[in-house]
């Protein structure tokens, strides 16, 4: 379901994703992609101390198949809704 945001990354090496996270779910994936292209992600991690923000860098580390460090939330570190930035370095 990521495709079309890894070959955007792949031709501009960043990429803006809009992730509507929904947190203490059985298992980190990818639900939906909504028309306006926010991606609906469940995570297996509860809303404390950061860990379902860690856990989204995580899978989208190991989706993209890239470093942690080139992923950035921009935005709604505190909320569901989250704006992340991906950048190659």
């Amino acid at each position: 379901m990521l495709n079309k945001f890894i070959k955007k990354l792949e031709e501009n090496d960043e990429v803006y994703l809009r992730v509507k996270a929904r947190p203490d779910a059985s298992k980190t994936l990818v639900k939906d992609v909504m028309e306006d292209d926010t991606i609906k992600l469940d995570v297996f991690a509860p809303p404390l101390k950061g860990k379902a923000n860690q856990e989204i860098i995580k899978f989208l580390a190991r989706e993209f198949k890239i470093s942690k460090d080139e992923i950035k939330i921009i935005s709604g570190a505190g909320d569901r809704l989250k704006l992340i930035k991906i950048s190659l370095k």
